[in-house]
């Protein structure tokens, strides 16, 4: 199914916050790995492949892209890099525990990121998981959107 051609202004809106996000405070590489890290959780090939292409493409590294998945044991990334991707993860796994997003979370993420960039985070983990959603159900191709 196309869901871009079957729901056009859906579609619209949803690149409406992917413009946000590219105008946004928040880091681009940061916004990169945020996007790669759910969509390794949500088991989305098609956004993994792409994600990882684009992050490539913008200057990503390979060591920061082979680990992202094991994150907490890999020294590439910065302190405010691990909580953004610590707040992705629970966020993305909100009913894996009764705490979805514990307190030490949300701290650790305000303490990095200012309320503007904070938001942009919190906006962007919301869109990458309906992009995910979407893709899986609608069970798209990885590499079809090149």
């Amino acid at each position: 199914m196309n869901v871009a051609a079957a729901a056009p202004k859906a579609y619209q809106s949803l690149y409406g916050l992917e413009r946000f996000l590219r105008e946004s405070a928040l880091p681009q590489r940061t916004l990169h790995l945020v996007k790669l890290r759910a969509s390794q959780i949500n088991g989305c090939a098609f956004c993994v492949e792409m994600h990882s292409h684009e992050a490539k493409k913008e200057g990503e590294t390979d060591e920061r892209l082979f680990t992202v998945a094991a994150w907490r044991d890999a020294p590439f990334y910065t302190d405010a890099e691990r909580a953004a991707l610590a707040l992705t993860e629970a966020s993305t796994r909100l009913s894996d525990r009764p705490d979805p997003v514990p307190d030490e979370v949300w701290q650790e993420a305000a303490e990095h990121y200012d309320e503007e960039s904070l938001a942009a985070l919190v906006v962007a983990i919301a869109a990458i998981n309906a992009w995910n959603r979407i893709s899986v159900t609608t069970r798209a191709v990885p590499g079809s959107y090149r």
